[in-house]
């Protein structure tokens, strides 16, 4: 299988940060209570199509019985290619053995030169060559191993590739014969399923302000619920990522390094962002054994008094990330991989993360302020 020197743009991965959960939002708006066929439809086939087609789940998708051909030549895929990763380790043992059996008759013929009568010299060299012509032959032989295998993998994604053209042209006509053996099926609308019973982790979910609203906090928890919703979309965005590093790895022998960095970036990013939205609705886990008994008042009281440490915790992460973000922004900061992408971003979403915590911090206090007045939640 030819090989994927694919690396993403750095200017790709920020907007798609961007861009992605928008559209996420977007169109999980958009979909609520829109109505949706039960029969298949050619977007979704082309999405199969593109994205996992090699292994014919666009045909599987439209209930073809061909789909089954595509799985035996994804398998002589991965088996070829595996025979290929293992000839490559066995040509680079012997390459080594080559050049130092190369290296080994360079030194004796260059003692020999100086000393043309020594029978020593004489010796080794004899024994380096024959060394260097055994490990040529086994290098011959592990090259034509590697390259069989190679052009026998070729020819399965060959025939893979020429399905899924041919594929590419009978789609449409794939999708509306069986959209019309579906057709007489009713359709049904897509309603919001009903949230679980509230099932808290232990330590979780025992603020008493979580069903307070008020006028003054409306507004900031809108902010604290959209940036959580944001960046959870993120989570979405790691499978495409991680799957194309698992079928440039497996299938085309082309691992990446970039794939993996990008992704604890952000997931690092996403903890920081997402910790405000984690607050607000008491997702953190607190370890104790008195507040969970307390009552409701008691609890606020509690809360208002333990806010100064919160405070105390927020303003100092704020003030130190800033400066970690201005010297990034400063020095121009990029990590120390081959890929080179951009670290001051990343280091932004500690001073962001650490303003979206102040400002639920407020709400919260605020929140815990009215249950105090009104002496219950």
């Amino acid at each position: 299988m030819p090989a994927i020197s694919f690396v993403l743009p750095h200017a790709v991965y920020w907007l798609g940060l961007i861009l992605f959960p928008l559209i996420c939002m977007w169109a999980t708006w958009r979909a609520r209570g829109a109505a949706i066929a039960k029969v298949p439809t050619l977007t979704v086939a082309y999405m199969f199509w593109l994205c996992a087609g090699f292994t014919g789940l666009h045909r599987f998708y439209v209930r073809s019985r061909l789909a089954w051909l595509y799985l035996p030549l994804f398998a002589g895929v991965l088996f070829c290619n595996g025979e290929v990763k293992s000839a490559r380790q066995a040509t680079s043992s012997v390459r080594q053995e080559l050049r130092s059996a190369t290296t080994e008759l360079d030194r004796a013929e260059a003692q020999l030169r100086r000393t043309p009568s020594a029978s020593a010299p004489a010796a080794r060299r004899d024994a380096a060559r024959a060394r260097q012509q055994t490990a040529q032959t086994r290098m011959d032989a592990a090259t034509a191993l590697h390259d069989r295998w190679h052009a026998a993998a070729a020819v399965f994604g060959a025939a893979i590739a020429a399905f899924l053209i041919v594929d590419a042209f009978l789609l449409p006509g794939l999708v509306r014969r069986q959209a019309e053996r579906e057709r007489r099926e009713p359709l049904r609308r897509f309603e919001p399923v009903a949230p679980p019973p509230d099932l808290h982790q232990l330590g979780t979910g025992e603020d008493p302000t979580l069903k307070v609203k008020t006028a003054a906090t409306r507004w900031l928890d809108l902010v604290t619920d959209k940036s959580g919703e944001l960046v959870a979309y993120w989570t979405l965005l790691s499978i495409f990522v991680y799957y194309y590093e698992v079928v440039a790895r497996f299938v085309f022998n082309s691992p990446t390094n970039w794939a993996h960095e990008s992704m604890f970036l952000m997931f690092g990013m996403q903890y920081l962002i997402a910790g405000a939205y984690g607050y607000r609705v008491d997702a953190h886990v607190r370890v104790d054994v008195l507040y969970v008994k307390l009552s409701d008042r008691a609890k606020a009281m509690v809360d208002v008094a333990t806010s100064v440490f919160f405070f105390i915790f927020v303003c100092t992460m704020l003030a130190t990330g800033w400066i970690f973000m201005s010297d990034s922004i400063r020095l121009g900061e990029v990590s120390f991989t081959e890929w080179g992408i951009q670290y001051w971003p990343v280091k932004i979403a500690i001073p962001v993360g650490a303003v979206l915590l102040l400002l639920q911090g407020v709400s919260k206090l605020a929140k815990d302020i009215q249950v105090l007045r009104l002496g219950r939640a």
